[in-house]
């Protein structure tokens, strides 16, 4: 028998906003927001004078969101993905820069953490996660051992002439690492266009730069995990400097099968969906596809796991995990200056 419990991912970071008391000369908000990568964004920036119009600024936002999209969506007919997806192993593929940035970032980050593979899909689909991530069987331990064999970013090859795979059938996805990609590409085109003072947002992760008016830094919160359903708390108020920001937090979302419960957060390395106290992740990092690929990564690996490698690598990691007595919480020595 299987029931299911809270099927809900919130929205685990949002900007606290409030009213800011701008001089005559000050900046006025150039706000924008539209669809992308299935979710929406949300950018909040305050320019100098710009020769584009507001119009004109927002196309070429979206095209650049449309060509990530293009590139690194399994939904979109002909994207990149989906002909590497069909390639055959051992035959090399020549790819874009886009692509070479998530597929090389998400690589390093796999073989860093451990916990992080993005081509570990066939296990989840082997576990019969479903489009609403409810667990439909369980795999054999033959079954678990033969496809952790055949998945694994060590089975892809990247080098100058493009990406192959080394194993027929390999597939990756970028779920965890594209949206952050996207919020850098727009970040990077403000900059561009002279715009310092932003914040980006896309499905719930960030990157900010600068400040707001009169010098007001930007604040973000983390949200209350144990917060009644329906409603948004905050946990946490930071200040993350210019920064991208990524949370991971799907804590309500859990099954019972059999008898057991199960999350649908499964470790590469063992096959197995995890089974840990860690019930929020929040990361800094400049890069916010870093932060979005690492806040994946540090949930599977559990809080202990999680606390060694965020200070072997000086990462700015905020930890949320429950007890018998409540949440506790951890805030690395680099992320402890932006609370």
């Amino acid at each position: 028998m299987v029931r299911i419990f809270l099927p809900i991912i919130i929205l685990a970071t949002f900007v606290l906003t409030g009213c800011d008391n701008h001089h005559e000369n000050s900046p006025q908000a150039l706000v924008l927001t539209g669809k992308t990568m299935g979710t929406t964004y949300n950018i909040k920036a305050y320019p100098p004078e710009l020769e584009l119009t507001k119009e004109q600024l927002q196309k070429q936002i979206d095209d650049t969101l449309i060509a990530v999209n293009q590139s690194m969506s399994p939904w979109v007919n002909g994207s990149e993905i989906n002909q590497f997806n069909a390639l055959s192993n051992n035959e090399i593929m020549v790819i874009s820069d886009d692509f070479r940035a998530v597929i090389a970032e998400s690589i390093r980050l796999g073989k860093s953490t451990g916990t992080l593979d993005v081509t570990m899909g066939p296990l989840i689909d082997l576990w019969g996660f479903g489009p609403d991530k409810r667990p439909t069987q369980r795999p054999t331990q033959i079954q678990l051992d033969d496809m952790r064999s055949r998945i694994g970013v060590d089975k892809l090859v990247l080098n100058e002439q493009g990406l192959a795979k080394t194993i027929a059938g390999l597939e990756i996805s970028f779920s965890a690492t594209a949206k952050g990609y996207g919020i850098d590409k727009v970040a990077s085109l403000l900059e561009q266009l002279g715009i310092d003072n932003y914040m980006v947002e896309i499905g719930g992760e960030l990157r900010v730069s600068g400040v707001k008016p009169n010098n007001k830094p930007w604040v973000i919160a983390i949200e209350q995990p144990d917060a009644p359903m329906g409603q948004r708390q905050v946990h946490k108020a930071l200040k993350p400097g210019s920064n991208g920001i990524a949370t991971s937090g799907d804590y309500r979302i859990f099954y019972e099968m059999d008898g057991e419960t199960f999350t649908h957060l499964i470790d590469p390395a063992t096959g197995m969906p995890v089974k840990h106290d860690l019930v929020s992740v929040t990361v800094l990092h400049p890069s916010a596809m870093t932060a979005d690929g690492l806040a994946t990564a540090l949930t599977v690996m559990g809080t202990e796991r999680a606390k060694v490698y965020a200070e072997k690598h000086n990462l700015a990691v905020y930890l949320i995990s429950k007890s018998s007595d409540g949440l506790v919480t951890y805030a690395s020595k680099s992320f402890k200056p932006y609370l």
